[in-house]
């Protein structure tokens, strides 16, 4: 099973209702929203974060944020987190980075997901597979992967 095949299978299992949409490779967030048919702040990243040896999780960020570190070191209690280089972050996932789904992932990481993720109404996230998508309802995305919601984003350039 491809990636994408496997991500697609976790989405009609998961029961969420989702599109997939698929484009060429794109270049920005700008590019990536229009080629998706969302506003920039709809595309949701899923970003590997890794919090001890073999303990990883996946966070949640709308288009146009950045992870605060200080916010979520203090959401988990711990003094340190990092990202995997993108080796890892495809060992641990099964997905090249820039194709990164909780959906399907080779290992069930916790999700952690920015309050906007569920104000955000129509979300789009990556579906396994480079100019792959899926659009879904963001709060139902929080709710089928049981992600953990809390502040946990500063706007780009900031923090």
């Amino acid at each position: 099973m491809t990636p994408e095949e496997r991500a697609h299978a976790a989405l009609e299992e998961s029961g969420i209702a989702f599109e997939i949409t698929r484009h060429g490779r794109v270049r920005s967030l700008a590019e990536a929203a229009e080629a998706r048919g969302v506003a920039p702040e709809q595309i949701v990243k899923t970003i590997v974060v890794r919090r001890a040896e073999d303990d990883y999780l996946f966070v949640l960020v709308p288009g146009g944020r950045t992870i605060s570190w200080p916010r979520l070191r203090a959401l988990l209690g711990v003094s340190r987190l990092s990202m995997p280089d993108q080796h890892v972050a495809r060992d641990v996932t099964g997905y090249e980075r820039g194709t990164i789904t909780p959906f399907g992932s080779i290992r069930p990481w916790p999700v952690v997901a920015d309050t906007r993720v569920a104000e955000a109404g129509t979300v789009s996230v990556g579906a396994g597979a480079h100019g792959a998508a899926a659009t879904v309802d963001g709060a139902e995305l929080v709710r089928v992967l049981s992600a953990r919601v809390a502040d946990v984003t500063d706007p780009e350039g900031e923090g």
